[in-house]
């Protein structure tokens, strides 16, 4: 049947797993009874190029280059190149690998005199120590990285300077006010990679015959690959109509007025895509005027006429179906090593089903981030049940259990509700997620989304200083992130920081005390990964919208015609932020490793820094002091353990008789007991099955005192609920949430 849609997302994005903007909208679009392909071109490109025949025919291109042009090329080109029979030898066995298809290759590549190495190789002794807890799967997979970096290496100096493995040609896309530079570049003849995807583009195109082609576009990296490949379509198949939407003309394309972009497109759609989709489905079925379009940019009477229509409605979180991933080559994505940051190697390695919790941020206050655009001002969570539903769904549909929720930051209480159903279900998944350090994360409920299958969440610690966090509107203090980031840590759960430098008004002081803050929470244990990325004003953010309230001044007032989002800025009280960024980058790196602590901050820098004004031992203090312990009556109490074996005995002290209860519980790892009055043992038993997380029923804290009270001889709950046999079970599985 063909299709009337085919979404594409252009090259490239990720390698291990698809970007899931096209899957989430043929979801929407199965609900609607549209019929839809969708295309990773990215990954089609990447294993056609990376087999024997696609390296084959990129060395005759070299050579051919090489006779014509009369090139010289670097030491590391020539070595490749005079390898290559080893390179067309490995290839093929080592992209099934890297799919999972040939594990045993791994004890072949470790021994390392099994593929050619070129200059990537040459980092490796720095970093074998970092593989002490690796193993073998892990070390060849990043072998096999560094293998396929070398070849990216020499495609980008012999026959595409624009290559790159998640992103193509992205300077072109990055805050490209004016759309000459990517114009001028399509105009130009193919590169290689061009001819690549455009053969693959051809083969989508007359396998699906689609009405409408809906290119999604994430980043700037597949910015050019979006227009080559539209550029094509318009000259081989005139008759198709595209449209292209996505985060990147979300953020960037909001103003645009260059008509010659509309070469390319004819609809660009901003923020949520299903009903702006659907519209033009009924444009094109000539059931709706073009101006009866919803978030559209379409050309007419030669001019970029956006058309908002905001009297029809979006559709609701519970209404967009279940991410639908048919079509895409599951089998054909790679895992790859690139880096020894745990954090970054998730993204990379594994190939995760992309969820969303809820629709944009249920904080909406910070003040760097683009709050004043849809997809995160307006918040919408999905019911916990309809989520796990959706998770069932798409391991059937996949037969992949590993989930990534790709939330703004995933709501706590919705955290609670989705492992507390997944647990009730009896799944066995694996689930990581982006928060908010706040103090809602207790231990408890760090330890219940451990045992739902949660491993690992990242989150802002941003500028780690309680002044600058409070002028980003974080609504949290670095004391507060350090008790949430140990919650998380001692309950078995890997936590990443994304850190920042470079926010205005930030002064050197304070960066180097943020710095200090990081050294300690790695010291302490209580951060296991994090990145340095340097401010970047955008125009849709507060310090954007409102520079004067940060004491910055924009360079331009100037609204190019093409992409506006970064803002060139002037911070006219803080210091030269730039200079910093490699001390950071390089004292984490030691930092993640767990060495270099006691190196004095100003080793990691080539400049004079002031000395860190943060006392010795301030994180581990902000552990100590906790919070003054009480249970608010509405917390929930829930009984993760099994059922126990009871034994009813008697004895006898001084004359008097006691009848006792003795628990004896089994958990997966050990056996326990505890002993309780008969009475009190009686009401335990029931509340235990009351509370357990399989039952339908919620037992809160004042239900449980309440029950407890009314039972004769039994009145001071709270003595009950402090003493050994509890504090036992706390251990062991019983949660207040």
């Amino acid at each position: 049947m063909s299709s009337k849609l085919l979404l594409i997302t252009p090259p490239f994005t990720q390698l291990n797993t698809p970007y899931p903007a096209t899957a989430y909208l043929k979801g929407f679009l199965n609900t609607k009874g549209i019929a839809t392909a969708q295309a990773d071109l990215g990954i089609d490109v990447i294993v056609k190029l990376f087999s024997k025949d696609g390296l084959t025919d990129l060395f005759n291109r070299i050579d051919g280059d090489l006779s014509v042009n009369n090139k010289s090329l670097s030491e590391n080109a020539q070595r490749i190149i005079a390898l290559r029979e080893e390179y067309l030898k490995t290839i093929d066995s080592v992209m099934l690998f890297l799919q999972g298809k040939n594990p045993t290759l791994s004890h072949l590549i470790c021994q390392e005199d099994f593929l050619p190495e070129a200059s990537r190789f040459a980092q490796l002794e720095e970093l074998d120590w970092a593989f002490g807890t690796m193993g073998t799967q892990d070390k060849a997979k990043h072998l096999a990285t560094l293998y396929l970096e070398d070849l990216s290496d020499l495609i980008i100096e012999c026959v595409d300077p624009h290559f790159g493995f998640s992103r193509y040609a992205e300077r072109l896309g990055r805050s490209a006010n004016s759309f000459d530079e990517l114009y001028e570049n399509l105009q130009q003849p193919y590169t290689y990679i061009d001819e690549l995807l455009l053969a693959l583009l051809d083969e989508q195109m007359r396998l699906e015959n689609p009405q409408l082609v809906c290119f999604s576009v994430p980043f700037p990296g597949n910015l050019y690959t979006a227009f080559r490949s539209a550029k094509y379509i318009k000259e081989h198949f005139p008759e198709v109509k595209i449209a292209m939407g996505g985060g990147f003309p979300n953020t960037e394309l909001r103003s645009l007025s260059d008509v010659r972009v509309m070469e390319f497109f004819d609809f660009i759609t901003l923020d949520d895509g299903e009903a702006p989709i659907e519209c033009l489905v009924e444009h094109i079925e000539g059931k709706r005027d073009a101006s009866e379009l919803k978030r559209t940019f379409i050309l007419a009477n030669g001019e970029v006429t956006y058309i908002d229509n905001s009297g029809r409605s979006d559709y609701k979180q519970a209404q967009v179906g279940t991410p639908d991933y048919v079509g895409l080559p599951l089998e054909s994505y790679i895992s790859v090593i690139e880096i020894v940051n745990p954090m970054h190697r998730m993204w990379s390695d594994g190939r995760w089903n992309k969820l969303t919790m809820a629709h944009g941020c249920y904080w909406g206050k910070c003040t760097f981030c683009d709050i004043s655009l849809d997809y995160i001002k307006i918040y919408e969570p999905v019911a916990a049940k309809l989520l796990v539903d959706r998770m069932e769904e798409l391991t059937e549909q996949t037969g992949q259990n590993g989930f990534h929720f790709v939330d703004e930051a995933a709501p706590p209480a919705l955290m609670r509700e989705v492992a507390l159903e997944i647990l009730r279900r009896n799944l066995a998944v694996t689930w990581w997620t982006n928060i908010r350090f706040e103090k809602s994360f207790t231990a408890d409920l760090c330890r219940l989304l451990k045992v739902s299958g949660c491993i690992a969440v990242s989150g802002g610690l941003e500028v780690a200083s309680d002044r600058l966090l409070d002028l980003i509107k974080k609504g949290v203090t670095v004391a507060q992130v350090a008790r949430v980031t140990r919650n998380f840590t001692e309950a078995g759960i890997m936590v990443h920081a994304y850190l920042m430098y470079g926010f205005p008004t930030q002064t050197a002081q304070e960066t180097i005390d943020s710095l200090e803050m990081v050294r300690q929470m790695f010291e302490v244990g209580i951060l296991q990964s994090g990145f340095w990325h340097q401010f970047a004003m955008t125009a849709h953010s507060p310090v954007g919208l409102y520079p004067e309230k940060f004491n910055v001044v924009k360079e331009s007032d100037i609204v190019g015609s093409f992409a506006n989002n970064d803002i060139v800025h002037v911070d006219k009280t803080g210091t030269k932020h730039e200079k910093f960024s490699f001390g950071l980058k390089k004292s984490l790196f030691n930092y993640m490793h767990g060495i270099c602590f006691d190196y004095p901050l100003q080793d990691w820098f080539e400049f004079k820094v002031p000395k860190t004004k943060v006392p010795d031992g301030y994180i581990y203090n902000a552990l100590e002091e906790e919070n003054t312990f009480s249970i608010k009556p509405t917390a929930k109490l829930v009984w993760m353990g099994g059922k126990p074996t009871v034994l009813y005995t008697t004895k006898t002290k001084k004359g008097r008789s006691f009848e006792l209860t003795t628990f004896t519980f089994h958990d997966k790892k050990e056996s326990y007991s505890i002993q309780t009055s008969r009475e009190q043992g009686e009401w335990l038993l029931s509340f235990l099955e009351k509370a357990n997380i399989k039952s339908n029923t919620v037992t809160t804290f004042l239900k449980a005192k309440q029950s407890y009270e009314a039972i004769d001889g039994l009145d001071d709950f709270e003595l009950f609920w402090y003493s050994k046999p509890i504090n036992t079970l706390c251990e062991f599985g019983l949660l207040i949430l």
